[in-house]
């Protein structure tokens, strides 16, 4: 299995509960946008706890970027990350991941599902590619989404953020669902990208299916 140490080169509070980390590149190293590697921490009996997390930084970068949800309370691989900083390093593994670009389409993110979709969004970006993909991307609370500015900055009115518990007065509670997803299937060339927990992918992936999508035209992860 491949194996690299990284040192991490910068750390930032990305929201209340996710943390981006900038790492070392190691020489050779690449991968396609929407893909992942497992990573672990350099620390003595820490070393073989893997966690698969997907870069969020375009392969043409000379660092490498994640953006991790830090999950409390359960003393796991994130919130032991909440102690990694500058100086520290990780553990990177072998490049794996289903979910690429494969066309023009509607992204589908649930909470830090959308991690696979910054690479891919700003690789469009970069492409002058974005036309015609548009982000609907589910959250608990407003403060929850993750790089809502440059989201919108990228992609304008076609990022929707769908709220469920939305803290903003006059705000109702939204989910995605059959019906809302409806609205967005406007031609049988389209693909969708969805990518969240579990439960998430397989729902919205029967109502699309249940929709007339053909299963072809669904990316997820594997």
């Amino acid at each position: 299995m491949e194996k690299h140490i990284v040192k991490v080169l910068k750390t930032e509070m990305v929201t209340h509960n996710v943390k981006r980390f900038t790492l070392e590149k190691p020489q050779g190293y690449s991968f396609v946008s929407g893909q992942a590697t497992d990573v672990s921490i350099n620390k003595p009996g820490l070393e073989n706890d893997l966690r698969p997390f997907t870069f969020t930084c375009l392969n043409t970068d000379p660092y490498l970027e994640f953006t991790i949800k830090i999950y409390k309370g359960h003393n796991g691989v994130t919130e032991k990350l909440m102690d990694v900083n500058i100086g520290d390093e990780l553990i990177l593994h072998d490049v794996f991941g289903a979910i690429n670009y494969k066309g023009p389409g509607l992204f589908i993110a649930g909470g830090a599902g959308v991690t696979p979709f910054i690479s891919i969004l700003r690789q469009l970006k970069q492409d002058s590619k974005l036309a015609h993909n548009i982000l609907l991307f589910a959250n608990r609370t407003e403060e929850d989404i993750i790089i809502k500015n440059e989201l919108d900055d990228m992609l304008g009115e076609n990022h929707i953020d769908i709220i469920s518990n939305p803290k903003l007065p006059g705000k109702q509670s939204k989910r995605i669902n059959k019906q809302l997803l409806k609205q967005f299937i406007k031609s049988p060339n389209q693909y969708y990208y969805i990518c969240g927990p579990d439960e998430f992918v397989a729902e919205l992936k029967n109502a699309l299916i249940d929709l007339g999508v053909a299963n072809e035209k669904i990316v997820i992860e594997e």
